[in-house]
């Protein structure tokens, strides 16, 4: 099992279509074979702030999300509302739900 811990911070204008891109891109995202889990939540004491908390069932179901469409849409669309670029880190799971 793979975790990828997305951080995004967008711009205070963007927070409300951010949020629609990214329930989008996770609802597709939660279709794939490879995808255990795709959570996208928001921090409480500041609402432009994000993390996307993905699991994947293996090193190459990662890659191949980044191939599907709803990715290239979602990565397209939200480019112009990051207030910085966001940065991820790769976890490997160690306890986990079967």
């Amino acid at each position: 099992m793979l975790i990828v811990h997305v951080s995004v911070h967008v711009n205070e204008d963007a927070v409300d279509a951010f949020i629609d891109a990214s329930r989008a891109n996770a609802a597709a995202s939660l279709q794939e074979p490879g995808v255990a889990r795709f959570d996208v939540v928001q921090a409480l004491d500041d609402p432009t702030r994000f993390v996307l908390v993905e699991a994947y069932r293996s090193d190459e179901a990662a890659a191949a999300h980044k191939e599907t469409d709803h990715y290239a849409t979602w990565r397209d669309t939200v480019a112009s509302f990051m207030a910085e670029p966001r940065s991820s880190t790769r976890y490997r799971a160690i306890a986990y739900p079967a």
